[in-house]
């Protein structure tokens, strides 16, 4: 099964894409079922199983919030070969997600990565501005810039914070010297920490065309907030990096695929796009049934790279499909989440993690 999921993530599809997908997700729910003893809890309450479900959008998605709460795994957590914590906390608890197949998560991440940033070239010099995996071992950002760096970054890639900071003068100094194209890697806001610097150094560059940006994690939730497409107009103003250079990622420590929001160089409206591996549901935030296209849902993501945890996930992400893409639209209240947290609530009260009313 893997190696057939693994295939499939490399864009070798069949001649029925779909089927095979559908195919593929089955197998794996079976497989998560009869191992992932949380999950199978989930989908008792939820009263489904691989004997009840015949397509891949009837299985049970399960709330993100359990991966706080509870090991979500088919294998013995000593297995695993990492493990990725969220940046957020609930209660002072953050998420934990355990991979335990290399191989699989680098193919989830490089195909995609090579489609949407550096599909006009082999490799790229890369400027990272996130730790490296020794600094910062349970952060999947810094595993997933590792891994692109190893394959598609040049020999002057380097990573520009260390210790915990970020070395803006090392960063602007080495922009200013590049004689190539670059790819700026990092979160939202450590963009906004070196533009801020920029700013206040009077620092305005014209960097070699086709050098491109890819930021992620948002704006949301921080000391500070910036108007939406500041962190782009910066990129052109400072860097001299055009908007459709620019690209947005979006990814969860509980999954191990992602998304991009467009094709560096494209000039398409910013609109996220899937990897194979990966289908979308969008639903309604207290029902959780399905929304038309178009309406605003809650995100259910399917991944298939997640093999040994759970593939089918609910989020508490805000998006409107538009055709076989998605915007976002910003995270749910804990009020338009009243339907997930309801079952939620009933599998940790079975699992004896918690007691209370998560629904209240």
């Amino acid at each position: 099964m893997k190696d057939d999921i693994f295939h499939f993530l490399a864009g070798r599809l069949g001649e029925n894409p779909e089927q095979t997908f559908n195919a593929l997700a089955l197998q794996l729910f079976r497989y998560q079922y009869e191992h992932n003893e949380p999950y199978r809890r989930f989908c008792e309450i939820n009263k489904q199983s691989p004997d009840t479900v015949q397509s891949w959008e009837q299985i049970p998605a399960l709330p993100v919030t359990a991966f706080k709460w509870a090991e979500i795994s088919c294998r013995p957590i000593a297995e695993a070969v990492r493990t990725f914590h969220s940046s957020g906390t609930t209660q002072g608890e953050k998420s934990r997600h355990f991979l335990y197949d290399d191989w699989m998560a680098r193919g989830a991440i490089l195909t995609h990565f090579k489609r949407h940033m550096i599909h006009d070239r082999d490799q790229i010099r890369m400027m990272i501005l996130c730790p490296s995996p020794e600094e910062a071992p349970h952060a999947s950002l810094s595993y997933m810039m590792s891994i692109v760096r190893e394959i598609f970054g040049s020999e002057k890639s380097d990573t520009y914070i260390k210790n915990g900071v970020l070395e803006s003068a090392r960063l602007a100094k080495d922009l200013a010297e590049a004689d190539e194209p670059v790819a700026l890697l990092g979160t939202t806001f450590s963009f906004v920490h070196f533009f801020d610097t920029c700013e206040e150094k009077g620092i305005a560059l014209q960097l070699p065309a086709e050098s491109r940006l890819m930021d992620t994690g948002g704006l949301k939730g921080k000391a500070r907030e910036v108007p939406e497409g500041w962190v782009y107009a910066q990129a052109a103003d400072r860097l001299g990096i055009p908007d459709a250079y620019c690209v947005n990622e979006y990814g969860m420590a509980e999954m191990t695929s992602q998304f991009y929001d467009r094709v560096a160089g494209e000039t398409s409206p910013r609109q996220y796009v899937a990897p194979p591996q990966i289908r979308t549901r969008f639903l309604n935030p207290e029902t959780l049934k399905p929304v038309k296209e178009g309406e605003l849902g809650i995100l259910a993501h399917y991944d298939l790279a997640n093999c040994e945890t759970a593939a089918a996930i609910l989020t508490e992400d805000l998006g409107r499909q538009v055709g076989d893409h998605f915007v976002l639209l910003g995270r749910a209240s804990d009020a338009e989440l009243k339907g997930c947290s309801i079952t939620l609530d009933e599998l940790l009260k079975r699992s004896g993690s918690i007691s209370g009313d998560l629904s209240t």
